[in-house]
């Protein structure tokens, strides 16, 4: 995968965890909390592909 498409995955699933903590069910935030961070190491990950090229 290439850094924009990274960077897109990222962004989706942040957006989608932070919808899911507003959930009345606690397995559901928490795993809106999980699918957040996942969502911000894509975009890190698609960051650091952009610095180094996308040959990682």
């Amino acid at each position: 995968m290439g850094e924009l498409t990274d960077k897109i995955k990222g962004n989706v699933n942040e957006a989608i965890g932070k919808a899911k903590q507003h959930s009345d069910n606690p397995a559901t935030r928490d795993e809106g909390a999980a699918q957040e961070v996942e969502g911000k190491g894509e975009q890190v990950k698609g960051k650091i592909k952009g610095m180094l090229g996308d040959d990682i």
